[in-house]
């Protein structure tokens, strides 16, 4: 017999982990399924969004912002910079901390509001079933009355360009770039792939 619920939100990016508080907020018995995995090897809620995506990229955004207002634009102010250098590491560092505040935000929010959080690979099956594969490819069936699919999207790597890690990367992967490239193409001109081309220009 699989645990009920009222409903199971399969997604815990910024539109999953809202309906699943929303829903119980409004007396639901609630769970939210995902599958992220954050660079300690830990679970982590906000998809994308959170993880790898918009507040990463924002993050560094920010920081490449401050050293080009440093390199560019003081010294109409009188503040000169010689010798500018930026420590990539350390830049990426806060960017990691900064991830880890907000998906530990969102599994303070699922406490407070009794969401019941399930990590692991989720399947859809007949009669409202969903099917998950833990870690360690456990599968655990659950069912709900009411189930929202909020899966998000993935990067595409095309048979001919795998992602090696080096010099072809997902949007994971020019999150934590060790150095700044001396070249950089990113194919997609969506928010993350504007935002990361900024960055490391």
């Amino acid at each position: 017999m699989s645990e009920q619920y009222d409903v199971l939100v399969i997604g815990a990016g910024p539109a999953g982990y809202v309906a699943a508080i929303r829903a119980a907020q409004l007396g639901m018995k609630t769970a939210c399924i995902d599958d992220f995995i954050g660079k300690d090897g830990k679970p982590a809620l906000g998809g994308t969004c959170l993880n790898v995506g918009c507040i990463p990229s924002k993050a560094l955004l920010d920081s490449s912002k401050q050293f080009h207002n440093l390199t560019h634009g003081f010294e109409s102010h009188g503040i000169s910079a010689k010798d500018a250098k930026i420590d990539v590491g350390a830049m990426v560092g806060r960017k990691d901390k900064i991830v880890k505040q907000f998906t530990g935000g969102i599994t303070s929010l699922f406490k407070a509001n009794k969401v019941t959080a399930i990590s692991g690979f989720a399947t859809l099956k007949a009669n409202r079933v969903v099917s998950v594969k833990d870690a360690e490819g456990k599968s655990t069936d659950y069912s709900a009355t009411n189930v929202i699919i909020a899966t998000g999207s993935q990067p595409i790597e095309l048979p001919f360009a795998r992602f090696d890690g080096k010099h072809i990367v997902d949007n994971a992967g020019a999150l934590d770039f060790s150095e700044t490239p001396k070249r950089l193409g990113v194919i997609g001109a969506g928010v993350i792939g504007l935002e990361l081309g900024s960055v490391w220009k």
